[in-house]
């Protein structure tokens, strides 16, 4: 029984899927949009979104940059990812409440039939990484 059931287990265990979410949100932070399976997509969108509101604590004051940044730091382990999360994507979620996110379906996957989803961020029209043109 799945009673109170949070979290969808994609098949793998616990440390294996804390990388696979830690590896599809630095690629979303770096890419600016990741293709996946609609599942995967669902799952990175919500950690996605919550490294959002730990980089949007950082206005509060330098302390509180220190500490939202070492929190960003201890779930995504790559300082390259973090200085883009504070550099570039937490301007694009400026004025907005939630949401940053969004999951696009794709249709199927040839190989095996998966439904397969983009996730992109929401707000600016992003063409490249580091090139940006209004929505």
């Amino acid at each position: 029984m799945r009673h109170r059931a949070v979290r969808k287990k994609l098949g793998r265990s616990s440390s294996h899927r804390k990388a696979l979410v830690e590896g599809l949100v630095g690629n979303l932070i770096k890419e600016r949009r990741i293709t996946t399976t609609v599942q995967k997509a669902k799952i990175a969108r919500s950690a996605a979104e919550k490294m959002v509101t730990i980089a949007r604590k950082a206005a509060a004051g330098p302390a509180a940059n220190v500490t939202a940044r070492r929190q960003a730091m201890a779930l995504l382990h790559r300082q390259d990812v973090v200085d883009t999360l504070f550099s570039d994507i937490l301007p694009l979620c400026e004025g907005r409440a939630g949401g940053y996110t969004r999951v696009l379906k794709l249709g199927r996957r040839g190989g095996d039939g998966s439904e397969m989803a983009l996730l992109e961020w929401v707000g600016k029209k992003v063409t490249a990484p580091g090139v940006t043109a209004d929505a």
